[in-house]
């Protein structure tokens, strides 16, 4: 085994937990100096509770504008008219809080500050394309001098764990493919993991989100591009979050449950940030999320089972560390995650999402433009392979 972990694919300095948010951005913000403070906030959080106004109350002066309103899977619109509000107030931080969607609309909204994008049509010239052999060509690669220079602080309401990644996602409206956009800096310069304020977070959202962090660990496990110390990381991040969200599914007031899964989605990120590539649970998710508005974690709910099964032909011996996680028993990996998934409340079936039939031509085509469409464990040989898996999955 021979490789490289990429410590320096991430600028996250440090993670906070198991405070109040509000506490922790007042110590941050006093300890960097912050004068300018965009808050990228949860419409939902806040118009229902006092999270929002808690952190404004925290920020005091330093607080230059607030902003909300991003709608599911950071469509391109939403993230210009989040650089248009960093420019114009001038910004030195910006500070999210919600779900994966504003993690992702702030830290893209960064990248597009630097490289002064006012139009969603500009952002081409900035995302991740591949190549017709599957090869990922990423603009920014290699240039230092090409990332965001505000900082950005990011608490997470839900488990899909993108604050922990400087990759981020944004979706084509026009044609609904969620694109990705990668550098350095994008990452946070902080985490704040706070499990009270995510009580609020509805629980079909936070569960599903923590099968998206589950499917981080599980095509990890089953990569042959994988290592012992991801696989490590992984299997342990994979035992937390299926002990915990049982747990908050029997006691949604549980914050050791709530914290141990905020440690679990964590965990699941180190492999990716370290250069570990998902498969096509995730490939197609992307599209299914962008394309036909399936909510982001619902998509592994619908996928990453029957994706381990397509696999097993080719990486049974990868599957096995899946199992002993999951305490499996007799159970195929595959069948002890559909468990899971299924006693966790959250849908197994593309037709309980509402995709049909009548859009696999669609996703199948999009998934091969996706970053994680060509590294899969058992090789995506065109669009039928990706036809079979959902075919699987009706």
């Amino acid at each position: 085994m021979s490789g490289a972990y990429r410590m320096l694919l991430t600028s996250t300095e440090q993670v906070l937990f198991g405070r109040r948010a509000a506490d922790c951005v007042k110590e941050l913000v006093e300890q960097h100096g912050y004068k300018r403070v965009m808050l990228l906030a949860s419409k939902s959080l806040r118009d229902n509770t006092s999270e929002i106004s808690n952190i404004e109350k925290a920020l005091g002066g330093s607080l230059a504008l607030t902003v909300d309103g991003i709608q599911p899977h950071a469509p391109r619109a939403c993230v210009v008219r989040v650089a248009d509000a960093v420019r114009a107030c001038n910004a030195d931080l910006i500070l999210t809080v919600g779900g994966g969607s504003v993690t992702d609309a702030g830290k893209i909204a960064a990248l597009l500050t630097k490289h002064k994008v006012t139009a969603s049509d500009q952002m081409e010239a900035l995302r991740i394309t591949m190549t017709d052999d599957g090869a990922m060509v990423n603009p920014l690669a290699g240039k230092q001098d090409a990332g965001p220079t505000i900082p950005i602080i990011c608490i997470p309401t839900t488990l899909s764990g993108g604050e922990f990644n400087p990759l981020s996602g944004a979706t084509d409206e026009e044609t609904g493919h969620k694109q990705a956009y990668e550098h350095r800096d994008m990452a946070p310069k902080a985490v704040i993991l706070d499990p009270a304020i995510t009580v609020h977070t509805p629980n079909w959202l936070w569960l599903s989100t923590g099968v998206r962090s589950v499917d981080h660990c599980v095509e990890t496990l089953a990569s042959h591009l994988s290592n012992d110390y991801a696989d490590g990381v992984a299997a342990n991040a994979l035992g937390m979050l299926a002990k915990g969200l049982v747990r908050v599914k029997e006691d949604p007031r549980d914050m050791d449950a709530r914290l141990m899964c905020q440690m679990g989605a964590w965990q699941s990120m180190i492999p990716i940030v370290g250069g570990v590539p998902m498969g096509a649970s995730h490939a197609i998710g992307h599209i299914l999320g962008g394309a036909c508005d399936v909510p982001h974690g619902y998509t592994s709910c619908v996928m990453s089972p029957y994706v381990l099964e397509w696999n097993i032909s080719h990486n049974a011996n990868r599957q096995e560390r899946i199992r002993e996680s999951l305490a499996a028993g007799d159970k195929t990996a595959s069948q002890a995650l559909d468990e899971l998934i299924g006693c966790l409340g959250m849908p197994r079936t593309l037709e309980e999402v509402g995709v049909g039939v009548d859009k696999f031509d669609m996703v199948a085509e999009l998934t091969l433009e996706d970053i994680w469409g060509r590294t899969n464990p058992r090789p995506i040989e065109g669009a039928a392979s990706v036809k079979e898996i959902l075919n699987m999955a009706v």
